[in-house]
């Protein structure tokens, strides 16, 4: 019997271990295709049963499954996709989910598509069109609308990614997570108009462990907004305009309240926003606190607030004037934050009398008005340091090193 040579026979036993591995993980996962399950990619056939049916299989199956949404367009109304799962689910959709053209159809319910205590779910590629247009002209008509859906929310659940997903016109936030563990979300991309209403980007609230890299936000709120309870999150790449930039808040709604800490937001690009680096906080008591907060190496171009801390949020001036915030912010350090501010204030810390900002860190800030003209810091009630080249001269009170 012929004996091949050494290195012909290690090719030919890697060549079938690949393939046996190949074949093993194709046979560990099972796929769904919901047109096989009744979906119409016509866009205007209710196809919320069979996503439901193909998320029941899959979700049952005791090997990890895919749900497969082909090309197209799929209609759906409100959609819940409940656990607990035997396995890993993962949502692949090549195609694009439509809401109801009519707002009111999904505009009284919180959200649109709901996954809530489920376990290592993914969901990768994709369009959500939530055909919000006509609900932000209702709202600014004046004429009794309903608050609208979020498009996208995950709640009380953990081991979580959204990869690649893209969001248009939400009704109210695109995405939320909300009393999460271990969340991931990357190379996503929203878009709504400038003056959209309450059309928050990306919302994490009560959650530990959320990363938000390499996006591209959109919108006619923050781009990302930070609320109660949030721990351990990581900003990075982000490039925000239209909207209101990075906002942690508004916190102190409520009088016991989880605080926010341990939030890292670095390389960001503010393009015409309303806001670069916000934090906020409603005007009376509060339990509530922001701390731990760094802001590294962010761009603003054309920006009206590029860094601002405002502690006497009071929308419609209810329930909050002539009241302090008792929210504490501490520990925030701003660094390597350049380019123009649209308004001549470009530095401002708005701080409660009743608990001062402090412990704030400027370190080699140099932001300009209109581009060529000197800017301003205004600080009422805050502390801290500067270092570096700070423009515009710092007027935190303490030592400035």
């Amino acid at each position: 019997m012929a004996i091949l040579p050494l290195p012909l026979m290690i090719i030919i036993v890697t060549l079938v271990s690949h393939t046996a591995s190949f074949a093993a993980a194709a046979a560990a996962t099972r796929t769904y295709n919901v047109v096989s399950l009744g979906a119409k990619a016509d866009g205007k056939t209710d196809s919320a049963q069979a996503f439901l049916a193909a998320w029941a299989k899959a979700c049952a199956s005791p090997k990890s499954a895919i749900v497969y949404v082909p090309q197209g367009r799929f209609f759906l109304k409100n959609v819940v996709f409940g656990g607990e799962c035997n396995n890993n689910v993962t949502f692949s959709i090549a195609g694009t989910l439509v809401a109801p053209s009519d707002y009111r159809v999904i505009g009284y319910s919180d959200n649109w598509i709901l996954f809530h205590h489920v376990n290592g779910v993914t969901i990768s590629g994709g369009i959500l069109d939530a055909q919000g247009t006509s609900l932000w002209a209702c709202k600014k008509s004046g004429e009794g609308c309903p608050g609208g859906a979020t498009s996208l929310e995950f709640s009380n659940s953990e081991n979580i990614k959204i990869m690649g997903l893209t969001s248009i016109n939400s009704q109210m936030f695109h995405i939320v997570i909300n009393c999460c563990n271990n969340v991931k979300l990357q190379g996503v991309s929203v878009s709504a108009s400038g003056n959209s209403p309450n059309t928050d980007g990306i919302h994490v609230e009560a959650s530990t462990g959320v990363t938000i890299l390499n996006s591209q936000i959109g919108t006619g709120d923050d781009c990302v907004s930070i609320g109660p309870g949030t721990t351990n999150l990581w900003i990075q790449d982000i490039a925000c305009g239209p909207g209101h930039g990075i906002s942690i808040g508004s916190l102190g709604k409520e009088l016991k309240e989880a605080g926010v800490q341990n939030v890292t937001v670095k390389t960001t690009t503010f393009t015409g926003t309303e806001n670069g680096f916000r934090i906020k906080s409603w005007g009376r008591p509060s339990s509530g606190f922001a701390r731990s907060i760094l802001f590294q190496h962010g761009i603003m171009i054309n920006v009206q607030n590029p860094i601002i801390i405002d502690q006497n949020y009071c929308p419609d001036e209810k329930n909050c004037p002539g009241q302090d915030s008792g929210v504490k912010v501490s520990n925030v350090t701003y660094q390597d934050i350049n380019g123009t501010s649209a308004t001549e204030v470009a530095v401002k810390f708005d701080c409660s009398s009743k608990s001062s900002c402090s412990n704030i860190r400027l370190q080699d800030v140099n932001l300009t008005y209109k581009n060529v003209l000197p800017a301003q810091a205004s600080c009422n009630h805050a502390s801290g340091t500067a270092s570096g080249l700070v423009q515009p001269s710092s007027c935190l009170s303490l030592r400035i090193a």
